[in-house]
């Protein structure tokens, strides 16, 4: 039986927000788990720091959606900012385990976001799976660790599944908005080689890929949510500055530069990972925005 009653965790954020939107407009029941009460839909409260869930959330949910976790790209990589972005993956999913664990529920379906950092960033066109290693960097043992907090979730008999989720692309914030405004403002250009693959995803795809597995009782595990076509960063950029109508005067910004501005992060951006969508498209998910053209038509016209 399809979950109604949906308890989303970061709801607040860019994907929340949509994912929302989209459930309401179905018919579902949404509510937030979050620090602050919202007047936007139902709201519960935890504080992670604090160790504390409102034991309500629990009694009141048929399916957790967990998107909460700090912005990787939210500032320079600074030791406490790296713990920040692991910790805030790794305990709120413990601080979920652990009260899904001891207070009784009807809780039968986890989804948790997750990212395709955990394969690593390269240079290479290698396609990659989900079958496909973990990456060496910092990025992909985040994730690593992440989803391995995730999966003991599904050691109290709820069907878990994770998002291993590209660049979302959102009129809204996020990357897209950071790559087009140099582009407006004629200062746009490609990022060092502009030779490294970007695995994209349409914001409303992926939000219909959560609904996809909320609605699908059968599937669990982990999919890669990017479109079937990744792009070089180059082939990003130009697209984008068609869709603008503006020219890219500038050469390509040197590696050493990016690396100057912004550190460790900057090796997420000069280098890349070409992801494999099958496995979520062999389950009947269809996406509404297969090519970059497409997507970049309906966000920024």
């Amino acid at each position: 039986m399809t979950p109604k009653k949906i308890l989303i965790t970061g709801g607040s954020g860019l994907v929340g927000q949509r994912l929302t939107e989209l459930l309401l407009g179905k018919g579902y029941e949404v509510a937030w788990l979050g620090r602050k009460p919202t007047d936007r839909v139902h709201s519960f409260l935890w504080n992670i720091d604090e160790w504390t869930l409102e034991s309500k959330a629990l009694k009141w949910a048929d399916a957790i959606i967990h998107l909460a976790g700090a912005n990787v790209a939210g500032r320079r990589w600074t030791a406490a900012w790296k713990k920040e972005i692991l910790e805030s993956r790794t305990q709120s999913t413990k601080l979920l385990f652990e009260n899904l664990k001891a207070h009784p529920n009807h809780v039968r379906t986890f989804l948790a976001a997750s990212a395709v950092g955990l394969y690593g960033f390269s240079l290479t066109d290698e396609l990659l799976t989900e079958e496909s290693k973990p990456g060496p960097d910092f990025l992909a043992q985040v994730v690593k660790e992440w989803e391995g907090e995730v999966d003991k979730i599904s050691t109290l008999e709820i069907r878990t599944a994770k998002l291993r989720t590209g660049i979302t692309l959102s009129k809204k914030g996020g990357a897209l908005v950071q790559m087009a405004n140099p582009v407006k403002w004629f200062i746009g250009s490609p990022l060092g080689s502009g030779k490294q693959y970007v695995s994209w995803i349409h914001i409303d795809d992926l939000c219909n890929m959560f609904i996809h597995l909320l609605e699908n009782e059968n599937l669990s595990g982990a999919f890669n949510a990017s479109a079937p076509l990744a792009v070089t960063n180059r082939e990003l950029t130009k697209a984008i500055a068609h869709q603008l109508n503006r020219p890219l005067i500038f050469p390509h910004v040197p590696a050493f530069v990016l690396k100057i501005v912004i550190g460790e992060m900057a090796d997420m951006v000069l280098q890349g990972s070409n992801v494999s969508s099958k496995k979520i498209q062999n389950t009947g998910f269809r996406f509404s925005f297969e090519k970059l053209e497409d997507a970049l038509s309906d966000l920024l016209d």
